[in-house]
């Protein structure tokens, strides 16, 4: 092997994604067996399984139990807005958009108190093991699963107080800006951190994945005069949806 040159269960797979992508194999159409690719490309039945196992975790392609591995329907990705403007309405950037845009956008949340774990702890700066109240959220579009958000609010900030249920009371769904203001904590800044990784088992069921689909997690934290006082996992299907990001000019 010359330097440089890919192993060859690289190059079958590339052929492969070559042909899923000018859609010599269309989606639906069952994906050669390892013995067809073996014969196809002269190579090893070692060599045609790695190529498979490569489409497969690249969510290319999909195993259907006693049928085969056919090539998967490649959705168009939509976009999540985030934004840096916030209406008086205090609406959260999901909402927002929905509404703007018309859409069919439903959304389902449980919160419970538990205590902090030790990741959350360090986001919000307080011991772990403080109680935090942690709210679950599904978000849909049209009836498909989009997006999955769990919250963390210490309970040291909102304890007590009309607002301590994100999702209940006067100011129940109003998002954590207004919420927060109404017991005279005043949000003056958000940090936003982007990223990938595989899907956990208990997300990608709720989003419609399958096991080895990549997700985008924003790791959002809110603060107010240094202080933070939630902080969220927003997670998205990368495959279906692009966050698009919406910035005041100062």
């Amino acid at each position: 092997m010359t330097f440089g040159e890919q192993p060859a269960y690289l190059r079958v797979a590339s052929d492969l994604r070559e042909k899923i992508a000018n859609g010599s194999l269309p989606p639906h159409t069952r994906l050669p067996s390892q013995a067809r690719i073996r014969e196809e490309y002269g190579v090893s039945d070692t060599v045609a399984l790695e190529a498979r196992k490569v489409l497969m975790a690249e969510g290319l392609v999909e195993g259907r139990s006693g049928s085969g591995t056919y090539v998967r329907e490649r959705p168009v990705p939509r976009r999540i807005a985030r934004s840096g403007y916030r209406p008086a309405s205090g609406a959260t950037p999901f909402r927002q958009e929905q509404a703007i845009e018309g859409a069919r956008g439903t959304w389902e949340s449980s919160s419970a108190q538990e205590p902090a774990s030790a990741e959350v702890a360090a986001r919000l700066d307080i011991e772990p093991g403080d109680r935090v109240m942690r709210t679950r959220y599904v978000y849909r579009d049209g009836g498909e699963p989009m997006m999955v958000s769990t919250s963390w609010e210490p309970l040291a900030v909102t304890g007590r107080t009309p607002v301590m249920l994100p999702e209940e009371g006067p100011l129940g769904g109003c998002g954590v800006v207004e919420r927060m203001a109404a017991i005279d904590v005043v949000v003056d800044n958000v940090v936003e951190q982007v990223g990938a990784r595989p899907g956990l088992a208990e997300e990608l069921v709720e989003l419609g994945g399958v096991p080895g689909h990549v997700v985008i997690v924003v790791e959002r934290t809110y603060y107010a005069s240094g202080r933070a006082v939630e902080t969220a996992d927003v997670v998205v299907p990368a495959d279906r949806y692009r966050i698009s990001y919406h910035l005041p000019v100062r």
